[in-house]
């Protein structure tokens, strides 16, 4: 039996809205031209994770970051760590490296993304040149300020090195998404939500009539 016109209707609407809950709770999103967006974190990760191509000391890799200019955008730098895990320490998953390590690529502690190279984790493979090395992140180290914090995806660990001595990589990011996302999309979820309903309703009121008949 077929479905009636506003059965039909109702069911697009939830397949439509399941399709952009789907979207909005994705984590690892590629944008194209080289970039990934993070819904989690609300950053773009460059794709390529040794854009450069070679490692630096802190200032360098900081000067290189400021100055790239990726799919017209200009405000790229490097990652954040987060203080307030500490030094020499694993899973810190507010290090937005350690976020992208732990939780995006589902690593372990020790485990590195070397075991990542030929396999078939999804989010990793969304990257390119990802480094079993130390990157350098954008802050430094308060206590001692001739170091800098640094993530080592060798191992998971944050810690921080000297400057100037430490030659480590850099991996740029930005924050928020490169892509514009609608503004009526919102709305159109809510439009469609008050369509269910409405279609709910008047499918109990002809009950109603059908059953006092």
């Amino acid at each position: 039996m077929n479905m009636r016109p506003l059965n039909k209707i109702l069911a697009g609407a939830i397949l439509i809205t399941c399709c952009w809950m789907n979207l909005a709770n994705a984590t690892l999103i590629n944008r194209g031209n080289g970039m990934i967006y993070d819904s989690v974190q609300n950053i773009t990760w460059l794709q390529n994770a040794n854009l450069s191509g070679t490692k630096m000391n802190w200032e360098d890799s900081l000067a290189w970051a400021d100055s790239l200019s990726v799919g017209s955008f200009d405000d790229w730098r490097l990652s954040n760590p987060d203080p307030i895990c500490g030094l020499a320490v694993y899973n810190c998953t507010v290090n937005e490296l350690g976020h992208l390590f732990y939780n995006e690529f589902g690593l372990t502690q020790g485990q590195g993304v070397s075991s990542l190279f030929s396999g078939t984790n999804a989010n990793f493979n969304l990257f390119i040149n990802v480094q079993a090395s130390v990157y350098w992140s954008g802050a430094e180290y308060a206590p001692l300020t001739a170091s800098a914090w640094y993530f080592n995806t060798k191992t998971g660990i944050q810690s921080a090195g000297n400057k100037q001595k430490g030659l480590y990589y850099g991996w740029a990011v930005r924050d928020g998404d490169v892509v514009a996302v609608p503004a009526f999309r919102s709305l159109a979820i809510f439009g469609l939500g008050l369509l269910g309903l409405a279609a709910c309703k008047r499918q109990g009121r002809q009950r109603a009539k059908l059953g006092a008949v």
